[in-house]
């Protein structure tokens, strides 16, 4: 049965409605996968609100974001949509007449340790989002719900790369291609965050848990640990999916190692065989899977603008000095976003040593000037650079 009303936007519209709006009958399992997707939001928000609570500025610095209010920002940002699109679901599902679950409980207290802990979590809860709403598209017979579950899809894509950015290594759209997961797979990541019973009307897949400690990089070998996993695991593979390839990597589970050219997000599955798992919910087999999948983010692709937001590594800012620069410099500079070697104020190639009197960097206690635009002495500040106006 097709709409011709959007079903979010009714449920939008319910409140300033002249008249009753009447039910339409509706296919069960798009229900189920409008109450799943309702689960997850409040999954999420409830996250991002464990998280704002719990952590102080000093916080979010001592984790090396230049400016606490960086990441508050955002992360206050995100928990916004989310219980946005938790209250707009749950309105949706019950306007086709059915009632939403509400009875699942969530604990976060593995993930909030730390800022850094719980930043590396977000991007797992919002990669988990796009891989669940891209994951459920075949599943859903309607196409207007098709629809209204794209909108939702295309914003938690754009948490992922705020995500991606503030964790200070990632790259912010590191793959042309995003990875589905069926609601069985998103539950096996989102489970060890229940507490309690949460009866979704899918079974969970069981939990893998990745027991690197460190980066998990190109390289690495990993280990795994399962409740599924007893005894030999002779036979066993893992199988990594990663977006845009046809099927998994499949390796014996004792060299399972990150290959060259991984970047990004991958979905690993642990298998009683060597056969690859294609990526697609539709064909994906089952009938061989152990565990999984668990999600590790490979970052071998670190952005300047990621960066600036966040030290990484040592867990202090790095400290800056600026020159004075000719205009012409400056454009070079700005063009070819490195340093320049020498400066001077009449534009010679001669070499000068920084001036200790041109610093800016009031305001950001002393870390790295990130701003770019004018001074009250007439000069212009780029990206950290003071340039006198000649």
């Amino acid at each position: 049965m097709r709409y011709t009303t959007s079903v979010l936007a009714l449920a939008l519209a319910v409140s300033a409605a002249p008249a009753p709006i009447k039910r339409q009958d509706k296919p069960n399992l798009d229900l189920t996968v409008l109450k799943f997707a309702d689960v997850l939001e409040q999954f999420e928000a409830g996250f991002y609100s464990a998280a704002l609570a719990k952590f102080q500025e000093s916080d979010f610095t001592a984790a090396g974001f230049v400016s606490s209010d960086i990441p508050v920002q955002q992360f206050t940002v995100i928990q916004g949509d989310e219980a946005t699109h938790s209250t707009v679901l749950q309105s949706a599902i019950k306007t086709l007449g059915d009632t939403p679950i509400t009875s699942c409980q969530f604990n976060f207290d593995s993930a909030l340790t730390d800022v850094a802990t719980m930043a590396a979590t977000a991007r797992v809860v919002e990669n988990l989002g796009v891989a669940a709403y891209l994951g459920a598209a075949p599943l859903v017979s309607d196409p207007v719900i098709l629809q209204d579950a794209g909108s939702i899809l295309t914003v938690e894509a754009r948490h992922q790369t705020v995500l991606n950015l503030l964790s200070g290594t990632g790259t912010s759209i590191p793959s042309a291609f995003d990875i589905g997961l069926t609601p069985s797979e998103v539950l096996a990541v989102a489970s060890p965050f229940l507490s309690g019973p949460c009866d979704l009307g899918v079974p969970a897949n069981p939990t893998l848990t990745i027991t690197n400690t460190g980066t998990v990089t190109t390289g690495t070998t990993l280990t795994f640990q399962s409740d599924a996993i007893n005894g030999s695991t002779d036979n066993f593979h893992c199988q990594m999916l990663i977006g845009g390839m046809p099927a998994s990597i499949s390796l014996p589970i004792d060299q399972c190692t990150v290959p060259p050219n991984v970047n990004g997000p991958v979905a690993i599955f642990i298998t009683s065989d060597d056969q690859p798992l294609v990526n697609n919910v539709r064909d994906r087999a089952t009938s061989q899977l152990v565990a999984g999948p668990t999600m590790a983010f490979i970052d071998i692709e670190p952005q300047m603008l990621g960066q600036m937001l966040r030290v990484t590594g040592s867990g202090t800012q790095a400290s800056t000095t600026t020159q004075t620069i000719s205009p012409d410099q400056a454009s070079s500079v700005v063009a070819s976003g490195s340093e320049p070697t020498s400066a001077s104020s009449s534009g010679d190639s001669s070499s000068s040593t920084p001036d200790a009197g041109s610093v800016n960097n009031s305001g950001n206690g002393g870390g790295p000037v990130l701003t770019t635009g004018p001074n009250k002495d007439g000069s212009l500040t780029v990206n950290g650079w003071n340039v006198t106006q000649v």
